[in-house]
């Protein structure tokens, strides 16, 4: 969904050569499946930032042409909005230094967009949804200028049969509207933890990324507020689902599968099986025809990006064009500090790892629909959420991380050989996030019960101490 595209609009003779490439293409990585043609090097993470620019009032700033242009960093492209950017790292081989690095990563492509952002009197600001938004902000007209959104908007109505997108989520309050576009989306912005796999072990840390979803979305919630409503500490999930509502074959928007979901189930035996889901279960959106060769799986590749699993699967290439594959947890808020983003992406790392290397893969002791439903709940409720987990047991959210899951993680870490100085220092940041009961969620909330629905001031207090760089835990009101 990256790559720009040379017309929005699309013929029947396009679906139908996109269609057959995008056959051939999925016959092929099944073929690299069977012959295990995947590279061997697993343990390397890195991430996707999304991000809003705002102005003096705290409200979204469309500048991001201008804004890309100024900063001049291949890093950092443009989102769906036009006040919204996507930051980009590099590949850490997850050892020695790695968090750190990606720290120092973050935070010097933080400051350079704070630094050009200021030069059009606006501020770049994380946060999963941003407290001032109103309805009026997402329409065409918010859209950034190029056409591979345009054509999404358009595909996704034509599939829907011109039916509007209904939005509707019922949390602390009910809310609920109705969009003429996929402008919703665009009120959604994530931290995407990246982690290449080895191919002998993509299939359980697969199923272990969504065994892991809720603890990993009731920690980071930072998604409370929309249009002036409260609804879920993470609401980012519920809307995203609906602002891309056209599902399967069966029934368009109304199909058995949805194109952003938790998904069908644990993968059996590889990857493959969400590849082979996506061929046989979710129309062709964008049939945007390559002149790349089979082997560089470009129309297979820009399918599975118009799949929005809350863990999904990548086929990536290593720099001597060996393919490899990677998970993409896509679970997590943006925000609220570089430093809170690497520790939830330690966190995710050591739990992967620990985890996922043990005699009896987690999978296996929780059932795919106790996952999903303890997600949903977790995204509803965040720290205080009350879920499932392996032996059947029933507890707090905020008791399994603190007693079980952190320690696992620093485990998880230690494995990995990773700085101890780094892994105190993050997960240092979890456990007083925990101990605190604060994430960026709970952190607005307790804002709001002090001061009131004052959205620009939530949302200039949060800014505010933002910039400071210290982690939400910390924040004060």
């Amino acid at each position: 969904m990256g790559q720009e595209i040379e017309t929005s609009h699309f013929s029947d003779a396009d679906f139908a050569a996109f269609d057959e490439r995008l056959r051939a293409e999925t016959a092929l990585l099944h073929a690299w499946f069977r012959a295990a043609a995947f590279s061997g090097c697993g343990d390397v993470g890195g991430f996707e930032l999304e991000a809003w620019l705002v102005d003096a009032r705290c409200r979204p700033a469309p500048i991001n042409v201008a804004f890309l242009a100024r900063l001049d960093d291949p890093r950092v492209v443009a989102e769906l909005a036009r006040f919204n950017i996507e930051l980009n790292s590099a590949p850490e081989p997850l050892h020695g230094p790695a968090l750190g690095s990606l720290l120092t990563e973050l935070e010097t492509i933080s400051a350079h967009c704070q630094r050009t952002a200021v030069e059009f009197g606006a501020h770049m600001l994380t946060i999963g949804i941003l407290p001032t938004l109103q309805e009026d902000d997402l329409g065409p007209g918010s859209m950034s200028d190029l056409r591979r959104y345009r054509a999404l908007n358009e595909q996704v109505l034509r599939q829907r049969g011109g039916r509007a997108l209904r939005l509707e989520i019922h949390g602390r309050e009910h809310l609920r509207t109705e969009q003429r576009d996929v402008m919703l989306e665009a009120a959604t912005t994530s931290f995407q933890i990246h982690l290449k796999v080895a191919p002998e072990r993509a299939a359980r840390y697969y199923n272990l990324a969504q065994v892991l979803s809720a603890p990993m979305v009731a920690v980071s919630a930072n998604s409370p507020f929309l249009f002036g409503h409260d609804l879920w500490d993470e609401t980012r999930i519920p809307l995203f689902e609906q602002a891309v509502a056209a599902g399967g074959y069966a029934a368009v928007a109304h199909g058995p599968l949805r194109r952003v979901s938790f998904g069908s189930g644990y993968v059996r035996e590889s990857l493959f099986e969400c590849f082979q889901e996506n061929l046989e279960h979710f129309p062709v959106l964008l049939p945007i025809a390559s002149r790349e060769p089979p082997e560089a799986l470009a129309h297979l590749r820009l399918h599975n990006g118009t799949v929005w699993r809350w863990n999904r699967p990548l086929i990536g290439f290593d720099s001597d064009g060996t393919p490899h594959l990677r998970i993409e947890h896509r679970v997590v808020p943006a925000g609220p500090t570089p430093v809170d983003a690497i520790a939830n992406a330690a966190l995710f790392f050591g739990l992967m790892q620990f985890l996922g290397t043990g005699a009896v893969p987690p999978s296996q002791l929780l059932p795919f629909p106790v996952a999903r439903d303890n997600f949903y709940a977790a995204a509803r409720d965040g720290l205080d959420a009350h879920i499932e987990w392996t032996g059947g047991r029933r507890g707090a959210v905020r008791t399994l991380l603190l007693d079980e899951l952190l320690p696992m993680a620093r485990r998880g870490l230690e494995q990995l050989a990773l700085d101890a100085a780094d892994i105190e220092r993050f997960l240092g940041i979890i456990q007083g996030r925990l101990t605190n009961a604060c994430n960026g969620a709970a952190w607005q909330r307790a804002y709001v019960a002090r001061y009131g629905r004052d959205w620009e001031g939530l949302t200039l207090a949060y800014q505010e101490r933002a910039a400071t760089g210290r982690p939400v835990h910390e924040w004060g009101l």
